[in-house]
């Protein structure tokens, strides 16, 4: 964990909804009507372009929407993923990424969703952009990224992997983050193996998160004793339960600083 982690960002690229593909019978009518326009010489065709526009518009509305219940479905059906690895530096456990496919993939197959990862150029120095494609079955797809460090430094500054195995790192992370934060997935981490008796919290959102952020930059706190306090690995991993009063501490920190100078 380093101060490159500040480059850490979330972002959702809420992409135009591409359309599945039209039935047989609605395809054959709209071929019809383009040939039918083509061979009249009175037809407006600018007023055609904005009538097939329009009815791409209202495909790719119909296609967001289905996408939005599919998600409640599938979410609806999603338990807490009990945490299976341990982290020894910041002494605390996660679910890996193994786990969480294990656990949600049927879930959200079932649902017609399909997730795929890449990596794509834009991401600050030092940092890898991690990119999921989120895509549904009715023609919807959203396209989240995540920007993670991967210059191969510890938490105190010195180097502790190479740059491909930090990139590699960094790809890992980034995958399993994005994951949990498409599906709002919770995080179990009793020890008993009751997992109904468990107080699991979700990770915070992308509004808390940059939230977070920009607090952290305006009050120039390291960013890896903030994890090593709230013993996270990034900030993405703060869950919704410990928000508030992480992001109040800080705060009460920030103004603490601000009255001393």
């Amino acid at each position: 964990m380093n101060t490159a982690a500040n480059a850490l960002t979330v972002e959702h690229e809420h992409t135009q909804a591409v359309a599945a593909p039209l039935p047989a019978s609605e395809t054959a009518a709209i071929f019809q009507i383009i040939e039918r326009a083509a061979r009249d010489h009175t037809v407006d065709i600018d007023k055609m372009k904005e009538l097939m526009a329009m009815h791409k518009a209202m495909r790719a509305d119909n296609a967001e929407l289905d996408f939005d219940r599919a998600m409640a479905a599938a979410q609806e059906e999603m338990q807490p993923v009990r945490a299976d690895a341990n982290n020894p530096q910041t002494r605390s456990k996660y679910a890996s990424y193994a786990a969480l496919d294990t656990a949600i993939r049927p879930i959200y197959t079932k649902y017609g969703f399909s997730v795929s990862f890449d990596t794509a150029d834009g991401a600050p120095e030092s940092c890898v952009r991690i990119v999921a494609k989120v895509a549904h079955s009715g023609g919807h797809r959203e396209r989240p990224h995540l920007d993670m460090p991967a210059d191969g430094k510890g938490a105190k500054g010195g180097d502790v992997m190479t740059k491909t195995h930090a990139t590699g790192a960094a790809v890992q992370y980034g995958r399993r983050y994005l994951l949990g934060m498409i599906f709002n997935l919770a995080v179990s981490k009793d020890d008993d193996g009751n997992g109904a008796s468990a107080q699991p919290s979700g990770p915070i959102d992308k509004d808390q998160l940059k939230a977070l952020q920009d607090l952290i930059q305006e009050s120039g706190a390291e960013i890896e004793l903030f994890c090593e306090r709230w013993r996270i690995e990034a900030l993405p991993e703060l869950s919704q339960a410990k928000f508030k009063e992480a992001f109040g501490s800080l705060s009460r920190w920030h103004e603490q600083n601000k009255r001393g100078q």
